[in-house]
């Protein structure tokens, strides 16, 4: 069984400054007027590890994550933060070896588009 204590998940989420309201609600007779920002579409990632007592390894990056930021974020950003002996748990795989220098292990959970294609949220 796992220790709650010794458990670190890592996941990623972006957004993009492009997402607006396509629609909205206004006053019966009334035009709704809205605001979006103008000319300067950026994608934004964020990745981070949430431990039992709260965030951890936090980074922001400008545009959409690859491989090779992915491992400069565990190289540079997780691994420092890991303790021998807790479990790393993600949907990326080729960092194991950084992750497991650190005295860490790594486990991982089947990817969204894994789970939503195969029906194991459904179970």
């Amino acid at each position: 069984m796992f220790d709650p204590a010794r458990l670190v998940f890592i996941d990623e989420t972006c957004t993009n400054t492009a997402m607006v309201r396509l629609r909205g609600r206004a006053p019966r007779g009334e035009r709704l007027v809205g605001y979006a920002p103008h000319g300067h579409w950026k994608t934004i990632t964020f990745v981070g590890g949430l431990r039992q007592r709260g965030m951890t390894a936090p980074f922001v990056l400008e545009g959409a994550i690859n491989r090779p930021m992915f491992l400069a974020y565990v190289k540079q950003c997780l691994v420092p933060t890991l303790k021998r002996g807790e479990i790393v748990l993600m949907d990326h795989g080729g960092v194991a070896e950084a992750i497991e220098a650190a005295g860490a292990t790594v486990s991982s959970w089947p990817s969204a588009t894994d789970v939503s294609y195969h029906g194991i949220s459904n179970t």
